[in-house]
């Protein structure tokens, strides 16, 4: 019975140190792979913080671990955004009646934090939440449609840009910088493979993701030669068609004071760029 118990103690033993040497030899280099969800876009035409109206997002990364706990993102991602005001529950914004959806490509770099240990395939360290904030580039182009035709409201300038009525304001970039702060899980499927998902919000530096920011500025727009509005005028205000314009000279369109955000939630796959070293000796 002794030497039984003896020789099971020996066994865990032997096993608890080869798996510590293991542990000890394994690098995790880093990670690549894909993943697809939802964005959700936050602003002046919702500026309750609804979730209500999702569009499709993707995007690829590279992972480089500088150790177990902290690690380098490079990320591209993609991402639909856009909204009404007929969602809104204001009335005033309801009577405002403007919309936009606009395309997101997004460059970004990161640094990111795992909460523990990480070795994919090993039980016990296969999981992992982690934290990331980075710094970004995206571009974006906010349109909408009007009688089934797209315009480009940028190149428009609904609110005066461009316009020698209002020399002050000059049309905004269609690019932007973004801070991705960003919440996510991953498990190790294999000592290959995983399996994540992932939260992040992009706080930006334009108010323009929506194409509304300041004032309306209808004189911006004159008529067309037949004497009909153009389009932009038609655009730059479109309570005409819930009831009579509202968009006076002047009178505040959005607010300036706020830059626009949005939202990615993604999951996916990533594979493992693994390697081994040595062990180190066990001291004397």
């Amino acid at each position: 019975m002794y030497k039984k118990l003896l020789l099971l103690l020996t066994a865990c033993t032997l096993t608890a140190g080869s798996q510590a040497q293991w542990l000890d030899s394994y690098v995790h280099q880093g990670e690549f792979g894909l993943a697809v969800g939802g964005a959700h876009y936050f602003g002046d035409l919702n500026t309750r913080a609804a979730v209500n109206r999702p569009k499709f997002a993707g995007g690829i990364f590279f992972r480089k671990q500088l150790n177990n706990y902290i690690g380098i993102k490079v990320s591209g991602n993609y991402a639909a955004v856009g909204y009404s005001d007929k969602y809104s529950k204001n009335e005033t914004q309801r009577r405002r009646n403007l919309s936009f959806n606009s395309n997101i490509w997004e460059l970004s770099l990161s640094g990111e934090f795992n909460f523990f240990k990480f070795y994919p395939g090993v039980e016990g360290f296969n999981f992992t939440p982690y934290v990331s904030l980075g710094l970004g580039i995206f571009s974006f182009n906010p349109y909408a449609y009007l009688g089934g035709e797209k315009y480009n409201l940028r190149q428009i300038g609904t609110e005066g840009q461009g316009s020698a009525a209002y020399p002050g304001r000059k049309p905004y970039s269609s690019t932007a910088m973004c801070f991705p702060l960003t919440v996510g899980m991953k498990y190790a499927l294999s000592s290959g493979v995983n399996l994540f998902g992932e939260v992040g919000y992009r706080f930006t530096t334009t108010d323009y993701l929506d194409d509304v920011s300041t004032t309306y500025a209808p004189d911006a727009f004159p008529v067309t030669s037949t004497g009909d509005p153009s389009i932009g005028y038609l655009l730059q205000d479109r309570s005409y068609e819930t009831g009579s314009m509202i968009g006076l000279k002047g009178r505040q369109r959005g607010n300036s004071s706020q830059n626009d955000g949005y939202m990615v939630a993604l999951i996916g796959l990533s594979f493992n760029i693994s390697s081994y070293r040595c062990p180190s000796p066990n001291p004397r």
